[in-house]
């Protein structure tokens, strides 16, 4: 049976088929879940869920019985792609382990709306009655961007998350640490207050700041998880109570040396105001490449970087080492 599709992948028996028997046991209740959300999107042409059929985008149990049982075949096949994930990631992360190299893995705060998260936990979420978003997630307008940013992620229900004990996040959150030695949360501050926008907008013009799940999230995942590392991705503008949430978590929060030109010496970017609990980075996957970005720089600017880094040289890759020593004699416990 785990012939058909498998080719090449099979004959090369990574695992007998007695071996990834075992092992699709131990996949979880939400990975199996998975495995049944992409065969259904495949045999609907890969269209997002919400345009599915209704019984299976509400999730009839009749109707998701008789797809499992029409298509046993290609759900196993999602089934052994996880299980072959499992054993080669498992393989890779050990040998990176044993060479003292750590795992830095990325948590985004959201989940995308055509995901298995919001098709198969509905109440997570500010869903209606028909599984459509209330609000979604995004950025008011900033100089910017004068419409601002409309991410259009669905937003969680946090007082339903507060039901459960948070049940949902800590088994994401251990999934994560399975995965990677340290996790890096995305957009922190959406635990402190989140921007809100009505559904089938356009731009993020109209909508409003609501309040986050706050500390007790973090609260729980310390009781449940114990003491973890995570890096809190701090970046843009920060109100007191979302620096008073970072501080309160213990997590290091996180420094740009892109960003540290700009503000004055007051800066907390620039190297000599970092603190021992931050990581510090020369950019991120939001910016530049840090070649590319300093040779955009204006005359004042450039200056200033010069200055402060003590860059003696025109020679533009030389230049990025300047940064990246810079970067390394932070006080900072991780560069």
């Amino acid at each position: 049976c785990l012939s058909r599709g498998l080719g090449d992948v099979y004959k090369r028996q990574i695992l007998t088929v007695k071996e990834f028997y075992e092992l699709k046991e131990n996949l979880s209740r939400e990975t199996k879940e998975f495995c049944l959300f992409q065969a259904i999107k495949k045999r609907n042409s890969y269209k997002p869920w919400y345009d599915w059929e209704d019984d299976l985008k509400l999730r009839d149990n009749a109707a998701i019985e008789k797809f499992k049982s029409d298509e046993k075949e290609l759900i196993l096949f999602y089934e052994w792609i996880q299980v072959l994930f499992n054993v080669e990631w498992k393989k890779i992360k050990k040998y990176a382990n044993d060479k003292k190299i750590e795992i830095i893995g990325d948590m985004p705060i959201y989940v995308s709306l055509d995901s298995c998260d919001s098709w198969a936990n509905e109440k997570l979420f500010l869903f209606d009655e028909n599984k459509k978003p209330k609000k979604v997630a995004g950025c008011p307008p900033d100089y910017f961007s004068p419409e601002g940013q409309l991410w259009g992620n669905p937003l969680y229900d946090w007082d339903y998350h507060k039901k459960t004990d948070y049940e949902w996040w800590m088994k994401r959150m251990a999934r994560a640490f399975e995965l990677y030695d340290t996790v890096r949360i995305d957009h922190f501050r959406g635990f402190d207050t989140y921007y809100s926008i009505p559904y089938g907008r356009k731009d993020a013009v109209v909508g409003k700041w609501k309040k986050g799940a706050g500390y007790a999230l973090f609260a729980r995942m310390k009781e449940v998880l114990g003491d973890v590392d995570v890096i809190a991705e701090d970046l843009g503008y920060l109100t007191p109570s979302v620096i008073k949430l970072v501080k309160r978590t213990g997590y290091p929060g996180m420094k740009v040396i892109h960003f540290a030109f700009y503000g004055g010496a007051e800066t907390t970017y620039l190297p000599h105001n970092h603190v021992a609990n931050s990581v510090v980075y020369t950019g991120t996957h939001d910016n530049e490449t840090t070649r590319g970005w300093y040779r955009g720089l204006d005359k004042k600017v450039k200056k200033f970087a010069n200055e402060y880094l003590n860059i003696q040289t025109e020679d533009e890759k030389e230049i990025v080492w300047e940064i990246i020593r810079n970067a390394y004699m932070s006080v900072g416990n991780l560069t």
